[in-house]
């Protein structure tokens, strides 16, 4: 095992280059750039200087010509002074040593836009994860031994109906009915925490944040929760009618040891292979339940980052995210061989 989790991990290194040489390739030729921008807005205002001091006239900012000292501070500003080969090298050295570069928008660095914002993605992310699969393998288990029953018939049209609703759409829905709209004032509209956070006892400061997790965990939880309770009754069904169970049945094996010490176990599989995805994509955060309760995690960071063109934090958040999702598999892969012990990694 930890040959492979060593060979997996050198691995992840050609693969994390080939991600981002792809996505800054992409970045390098779409149109409308920082630079662009720069360049019409110095256009644009040397247009209007021109225009206030002839009264009008103007001949159009594409007439005008950018002093050549000046496009050339842009261009080494922008790192556009070099071939796009040696500026992906540049960046990926700075990258080792830990330097994101520095926003276009915010003027900071963006390691510490991430480190800021992270943490209120995982946070988020993993109650998500962890209730999911706390929740959903008991009541899969449950619907998979009550299967044709009127339990397992009625959960499955409300596990349906979860499933068919987006996260987003849901938690405008709850923040409709429980925010303080026309029905219940229960939980507050949206934020991490409530802005004198910091005044509160700790009791306070518990009460507070459990206050503003109820709704988006809901809102996350709600695709992934009828998934996971559907894929894991199918999965230990499909292990009930399986040879091995009517041999344990056949030896005198009580029905309660049978399904909870060797189906269960089996019909684990299916869900331990999508535990690093599912992981990687709640940790990386979701812009649009973070925009329908206004949460300032990474989600949010990365979607006006790119709506800005500020490349920086966005290539900064795809190393983030990208880590995420090659550590994810590698956990997936973990949890597989904890799971199946005919799994042996060499």
């Amino acid at each position: 095992m930890t040959t492979y989790i060593i060979r997996r991990l050198l691995l992840m290194i050609p693969t994390f280059i080939g991600i981002t040489a792809l996505v800054f390739t992409i970045l390098q030729m779409v149109p409308g750039g920082p630079f662009e921008q720069e360049l019409l807005r110095f256009k644009m205002a040397a247009m209007a200087s021109s225009e206030g001091g002839a009264g009008g006239g103007g001949s159009g900012s594409e007439m005008i010509e950018i002093p050549e000292e000046a496009l050339k501070k842009l261009k080494e500003y922008y790192g556009l002074d070099k071939p796009a080969h040696m500026r992906y090298l540049i960046w990926l050295k700075k990258i080792v040593q830990l330097d994101l570069g520095k926003s276009y928008k915010y003027s900071e660095p963006v390691w510490d836009l991430i480190k800021e914002r992270v943490h209120i993605s995982a946070y988020f992310g993993i109650i998500s994860f962890l209730l999911s699969y706390l929740i959903c393998i008991p009541l899969g288990i449950f619907k998979a031994i009550k299967h044709g029953s009127k339990f397992d018939k009625v959960s499955s049209a409300i596990v349906f109906v979860g499933y068919s609703i987006p996260g987003f759409i849901f938690g405008a829905v709850l923040l409709v009915y429980f925010g303080g709209g026309s029905f219940w004032d229960v939980f507050p509209l949206g934020e991490f925490r409530s802005e004198d956070y910091e005044y509160f006892t700790f009791w306070g400061k518990v009460q507070d944040q459990l206050h503003h997790t109820v709704l988006p965990v809901m809102a996350y939880m709600v695709g992934a929760f009828a998934s996971t309770t559907v894929l894991m009754k199918n999965s230990l069904l499909e292990n009930l009618s399986q040879d091995y169970v009517r041999t344990a049945f056949a030896k005198g094996l009580s029905e309660k040891r049978v399904i909870f010490f060797h189906a269960v176990r089996n019909s684990l599989i299916p869900l331990a292979t999508g535990i690093g995805g599912l992981l990687g994509i709640w940790l990386a955060g979701s812009y649009l339940i973070e925009r329908v309760f206004n949460i300032d995690g990474i989600g949010m960071l990365s979607f006006n980052s790119i709506s800005s063109r500020d490349y920086p934090v966005t290539l900064g958040f795809l190393v983030v995210a990208t880590i995420i999702r090659l550590l994810g598999n590698l956990l997936s892969d973990i949890c597989y061989a904890a799971v199946d012990p005919r799994i042996r990694f060499k």
